[in-house]
């Protein structure tokens, strides 16, 4: 097995630095480069912190050298707000600033890998921060996973609580995380679906870049849901859930699943999982669906083109030209 690298670049999103970081399980050849997996993270953590996180001294819960082992080429950023990026005086980074943010990154990954097109995997907000820029730059998107994802946010218990604080999140463009807070983020759905030492860990890792994040998302997820059209999600798509995510319900992913044109898509529930999936103690159950819907083989019947008409037909009768 090679020794995973490492690599840290910067996007610029005008004068705004976002910072971003690649694994890969050896250093990266542009002539023979392999697929890019992008991470797109949510609303209380950066992309580094999140997604590559140490525990206890193992970097067992990295699902960036998780997915570089098996073979991606591997990206995350940190949106404006969050971590190594910057942050503007009474910047919200709301989701649609988190969908700039995106475009600004794919020139830096173009440039380093020489491909157009990835693999994409957004957690919580990062979901929708992701499906927005599917809808906006489908070229880029080879294929998408969802997870945690919320389409209208009818009848999920943690944004009804949310939204309880609303003049909170519009008041202020800042909100604290603490360590308290992190434990918070684990034990809301159902306590014993991590590891104890997960929010200490994370709190740990964030404690050097912020003591506050943004609260656009938070403010956006509570009260101007829906953010993405279905309809304008071309790309395959896989929607995750665990079983116990208090972010959205099943009725209400379904829905949009439902209404997604392209049939290359599918829904898959992870059971004891709650809303972190990548820091879950059943991660290993959600890797390997994710890892599954990336690599399915391609298509060698002769209705592809038939299938992808169908894809713009019910875009028109939904209103799409």
């Amino acid at each position: 097995m090679s020794k995973i690298w490492s690599a840290e670049y910067t996007a610029k999103k005008g004068d705004v630095s976002l910072y971003m970081y690649r694994k890969c399980d050896g250093a990266p050849d542009k002539g023979k480069p392999k697929p890019v997996l992008f991470l797109v993270h949510g609303s209380s953590f950066s992309g580094r912190s999140g997604f590559d996180l140490v525990v206890n001294g193992s970097n067992e819960y990295s699902l960036m050298d998780e997915f570089a082992r098996r073979g991606y080429d591997v990206w995350t950023m940190d949106h404006e707000g969050y971590g190594r990026s910057d942050w503007r005086d009474g910047f919200r980074a709301s989701i649609a600033d988190g969908v700039e943010d995106l475009k600004a990154a794919m020139p830096v990954v173009e440039k380093e890998t020489g491909l157009k097109s990835y693999y994409f995997y957004g957690q919580s907000s990062g979901a929708l921060r992701l499906a927005g820029f599917a809808a906006a730059s489908p070229s880029h998107c080879l294929r998408i996973c969802l997870d945690a994802f919320v389409w209208t946010g009818e009848g999920a218990p943690t944004l009804i609580e949310r939204r309880k604080k609303l003049d909170q999140w519009t008041g202020s463009w800042k909100r604290k995380v603490d360590p308290a807070f992190y434990q918070s983020i684990f034990n809301r759905d159902l306590p014993g679906t991590s590891e104890p030492a997960i929010p200490g860990a994370l709190a740990a890792a964030e404690a050097p870049l912020c003591s506050e994040v943004p609260t656009g998302t938070y403010a956006d997820m509570c009260s101007i849901l829906p953010t993405v059209d279905p309809l304008d999600v071309i790309c395959p798509t896989i929607i995750l859930r665990g079983e116990h995510d208090g972010i959205a319900t099943e009725e209400d992913l379904y829905a949009f699943f439902m209404r997604l044109p392209n049939t290359d898509k599918q829904f898959s529930i992870i059971e004891g999982q709650a809303h972190v999936s990548p820091l879950g103690l059943n991660r290993r159950r959600f890797w390997h669906v994710m890892d599954g819907f990336f690599r399915l083989p391609e298509r060698h019947d002769p209705y592809l083109a038939e299938d992808q008409e169908k894809i713009q037909e019910k875009r028109r009768a939904g209103g799409r030209t």
